[in-house]
């Protein structure tokens, strides 16, 4: 799978988003989405490609365990929006600001449908960027925010054996959540439900051409 190939998978026609982010929803959600009332807040966040090894990775971050939100969790380089910068800008600043990839060596191929993030209360736009020259990034991670960069395959993720579903109790009820294992770190919530955005988009592409691998 290249680059062209994935810009055509984001812009495929009638492609049903909402239900490939929720084959790794939290069984939790939407009771918690019933709870949050008024406007969220709104934030971009970057899925950075790139090429290592002549294979497609996606860029994902260990947040510092020290943080307000979302503390220690696996998340893109992203933040919260400032206007009056677009929430792309705010995508692209974010990376910039957190793993040191400058927007001028990215080019944005396409988006994926926004998610809403209820214990944060949050409206999160994600970007699909591609890093110039299809080779690894030099990152340099803002350790304040990045405890640990992942550089994640795509093949990993689309292999069954990475995936898994946890079981824990909340508020009293038995919740299932589905995860993504990448080096040995659970990937789950709205990260694991955008890649999956992602990555059904391109088993649908593949589909398409009849070609069955990345």
């Amino acid at each position: 799978m290249n680059i062209e190939e994935i810009q055509h998978a984001l812009a495929l026609p009638n492609f049903d988003s909402t239900t490939a982010q929720m084959k790794m929803s939290p069984s939790y959600r939407n009771v918690l989405m019933q709870k949050n009332q008024g406007d969220p807040r709104l934030g971009g966040v970057l899925a950075l490609l790139f090429c290592r090894d002549k294979e497609m990775h996606v860029l994902l971050t260990r947040r510092q365990d020290n943080l307000n939100t979302h503390a220690g969790q696996i998340s893109f380089p992203g933040g919260k929006h400032d206007p009056p910068e677009s929430l792309r800008q705010t995508a692209l600043r974010e990376t910039f600001e957190e793993v040191g990839i400058a927007e001028t060596a990215v080019t944005v191929i396409g988006s994926l449908a926004s998610l809403y993030i209820p214990p944060s209360n949050f409206e999160v736009h994600p970007f699909v960027g591609w890093y110039h020259g299809g080779k690894r990034p030099s990152f340099q991670p803002n350790e304040g925010e990045v405890a640990e960069l992942l550089e994640t395959p795509l093949h990993h993720l689309t292999d069954p054996k990475n995936r898994g579903v946890e079981i824990r109790q909340f508020r009293g009820k038995t919740v299932h959540i589905p995860y993504f294992d990448v080096q040995g770190h659970k990937v789950w919530g709205a990260t694991a439900m955008i890649l999956n955005e992602l990555l059904e988009r391109v088993k649908v592409l593949e589909q398409v051409n009849g070609n069955g691998a990345l």
